[in-house]
């Protein structure tokens, strides 16, 4: 299949999906799209609350799309690259319903930035996260408030620091990146669905307000999160990055 963000509104949930061959990896235009759905579900009187997910029986989310990185040429396209980060975490972040993140697999860099920023995200027990970004000569810059937000500075510390260690979905739930965590897939469908049904028949008011004052203290991403996404233009151009993702796709093809 090719990549597509695609959405659907039913009995009041809005479910955005998004799927790309190479382990739902994020590259730019997959990033805005996702961000543009997001956002209209949010204008949307007709969805009451917001299930995010991705296609595929693999990965959740692979991050950033490694094709795309090695084609960055100059800082402005790393910035508008990194922004779109910064849209999908802002589009979640300013959506008056709550949003539920639907963890069916690993979750590396920028998927564990889209699990972080949603409100309340289920996994399932082999959903394994890490945030690689470190290991390619860049840093979790623009995901960074999510996951710190969520997980708290000593988690999101260790997931930085050690960039090729797999943190299990165990390890994830303790931490707050997962509210909880199921056996099987069809389990967790049914979890992040009855928990959709019961917030599609409350107050949209009331979840508007506890939404705002869920998110106080972060009036300020709209400029952080593009600043953020800046750092990671500027480096993202470094021998070092360009060096580290060769090697990982010829080891890839090997």
């Amino acid at each position: 299949m090719e990549a597509f963000v695609k959405s659907e509104i039913r009995d009041g949930i809005a479910t955005v999906t998004f799927f790309h061959p190479q382990s739902n990896s994020l590259p730019g235009d997959i990033l805005r799209k996702l961000a543009d759905e997001i956002e209209a579900a949010g204008k949307n009187p007709s969805a009451k609350v917001i299930i995010l997910k991705s296609e595929g029986d693999k990965a959740f989310c692979a991050g950033a799309s490694f094709d795309e990185l090695m084609s960055i040429r100059n800082f402005e396209e790393g910035k508008k690259f990194f922004s779109g980060f910064a849209l999908v975490i802002n589009a979640i972040r300013k959506a008056p319903k709550f949003v539920i993140a639907r963890v069916h697999g690993k979750a590396v860099g920028g998927g564990v930035g889209l699990a972080s920023a949603a409100d309340y995200t289920f996994a399932v027990k082999d959903a394994s996260c890490r945030l690689s970004e470190l290991a390619l000569g860049i840093g979790p810059f623009v995901v960074g408030p999510a996951v710190e937000r969520k997980v708290g500075s000593s988690a999101f510390t260790a997931l930085t620091i050690n960039p090729t260690e797999w943190k299990s979905a165990d390890w994830a739930r303790e931490k707050g990146l997962y509210a909880d965590i199921f056996p099987t897939v069809q389990e967790l469908d049914k979890a992040v669905n009855d928990l959709a049904e019961k917030l599609s028949q409350s107050s949209p008011e009331a979840m508007a307000q506890l939404k705002k004052v869920m998110w106080e203290g972060t009036e300020n991403w709209d400029k952080l999160l593009i600043e953020r996404a800046e750092m990671s233009g500027r480096l993202v151009l470094s021998d070092f990055t360009k060096d580290y993702i060769k090697k990982f796709k010829t080891g890839v093809k090997k």
